[in-house]
């Protein structure tokens, strides 16, 4: 057993039923736990009131509880922790790192196609910078005015700021943090106090969460996590990211896609023993 024990999270939205990748994710996070004789948390990122449904949330559980897993309780609930969002934003704001953005999706889109070209990040283009060039006035102005507005992140001030960074991926030596490929990414919107970005990184801190688990997509938002807990003066965790399960035609498995999800599979006959065995993995196990 590892001298020490590790704290790991789950952190599914509560949007859809879960599928094979999600089982993977926990029984991944709970066996690194386990072997360490750690914790195993739940957490569920319901940020997103709009998608997020309790007969989701109910399922999520049901299915853990089939495949096996068990947890540490109460479940954090993002949607019972704005006021955390919010404290954390306030930093930022008095470290003067963030600005109001008053572009539209599509008016952000027609600047990078006038322009031609634009810097590619993670998540596809990169934001212009158009609002970070407003004026103490303008920007009132706009802000009295009731414009929906969006929360933005000054990239270069931030990076300057936090000097260089390095977050540790496994048992791997330490990597150098690139979070300037992200540009001014969004770190909360006039109707969402928080991003994923944000939440994650706040939600993580505050459940002492010392290894995060997750898939192999989410290698690139490390770099910008690893920048958001400095500015923040939050504790730095270590990072497993875990190959992700695919379709027969090797596309990742996800809700919008409706892949066949364990509820269907239970229905239809399989086992938890079944499910582990098609991953590949034994959660029980080192």
């Amino acid at each position: 057993m590892s001298a020490k024990p590790e704290v790991t999270r789950f952190a599914p939205s509560p949007t859809g039923l879960l599928h094979l990748g999600h089982a993977y994710a926990a029984g991944f996070a709970f066996r690194e736990a386990k072997i360490t004789g750690g914790r195993f948390l739940v957490r569920l990122e319901d940020i997103d009131g709009t998608r997020a449904r309790p007969e989701f949330e109910d399922a999520i559980f049901e299915d853990l509880a089939w495949l096996g897993l068990s947890w540490e309780t109460p479940v954090r609930r993002q949607s019972d922790h704005f006021a955390d969002y919010q404290t954390h934003l306030h930093v930022l704001e008095q470290l003067g790192l963030l600005y109001p953005c008053f572009c539209t999706r599509k008016e952000i889109q027609a600047e990078i196609a006038a322009a031609g070209q634009a810097p590619q990040g993670p998540d596809g283009p990169l934001y212009p910078g158009t609002c970070r060039h407003l004026s103490p006035p303008q920007r009132d102005e706009k802000l009295a005015s009731g414009q929906p507005y969006a929360l933005r992140l000054d990239m270069t001030a931030a990076v300057t700021r936090a000097g260089e960074l390095f977050f540790v991926e496994g048992e791997s030596a330490p990597a150098l943090a690139r979070p300037e490929q992200f540009g001014d990414v969004v770190l909360a919107r006039k109707d969402t106090p928080g991003s994923y970005h944000l939440a994650v990184v706040v939600d993580d801190a505050l459940q002492g969460i010392t290894l995060v688990t997750r898939g192999e997509d989410l290698l690139p938002a490390t770099h910008l996590h690893r920048l958001l807990q400095d500015l923040l003066g939050l504790p730095v965790p270590r990072w497993k990211h875990h190959p992700l399960v695919t379709d027969d035609s090797g596309k990742r498995l996800a809700k919008r896609d409706q892949a066949r999800s364990l509820r269907s599979l239970r229905e239809a006959g399989w086992s938890a023993e079944q499910v582990w065995a098609s991953l590949g993995l034994n959660p029980h196990t080192a």
